[in-house]
């Protein structure tokens, strides 16, 4: 499969800004790693601001394919367990933060947070209120089924889906230091069995 000059310059720039920050790499260098005079990257790129936000695009359109559709919520939550539904969502994040990309596109927004507006949005909106939104609602309708415990729904959505954004950010961390990250991922599974017993009927 033949790979398109943009899309070396794409990949090539998420692994440097990856490792050395945004501000740690400039165009002569993405241009050296890729392997074409300066003046081509122009012809994809009017800056390296664009090549950042087009990781950030990606990236958006890439996570958000780790929640399912809120319409199919019901058939879904009909006919799996409370249990086997987290669990679900866990491996989709796992999965998610297993692969080399989605890894270099966590690290670039962890980094650029401060610096970046478009970062900060995404961090907030993206990960952090669409998914709590999302679980809030999966909350309400396992209460409506009568499968968990009468609670907050916001609220258990917070308490479910914080300490994952934690963990989630070590396991990372780890990944990029090339240590052993089985005790994090241990911690994920000990943390749904928690959770599932705080809001399990009894």
């Amino acid at each position: 499969m033949t790979i398109s000059t943009k899309d070396k310059i794409f990949y090539t720039s998420l692994d440097l800004f990856s490792q050395r920050g945004f501000s740690g790499v400039s165009i002569r260098e993405i241009t050296r790693e890729v392997g074409i005079k300066e003046s081509s990257l122009y012809n994809h790129y009017r800056n390296k601001d664009a090549i950042l936000e087009d990781i950030f695009t990606f990236f958006r359109n890439d996570f958000s394919k780790t929640l399912p559709p809120v319409d199919a919520l019901d058939d879904i939550l009909k006919v799996n367990s409370v249990e086997s539904f987290l669990k679900a969502g866990h491996r989709n994040f796992k999965k998610y933060m297993e692969d080399e990309n989605g890894q270099k596109m966590w690290r670039i927004l962890q980094v650029e947070q401060y610096r970046s507006s478009l970062a900060r949005e995404i961090i907030l909106n993206d990960l952090f209120k669409t998914t709590i939104q999302f679980l809030e609602i999966v909350f309400s309708k396992l209460i409506e089924m009568k499968k968990i415990r009468p609670l907050n729904p916001k609220m258990l959505a917070i308490e479910y889906q914080y300490p994952v954004f934690t963990l989630l950010t070590e396991y990372n961390i780890l990944k990029f230091d090339e240590k052993d990250t089985s005790e994090v991922e241990s911690l994920l599974d000990q943390h749904i069995i928690f959770f599932l017993e705080t809001i399990r009927i009894k």
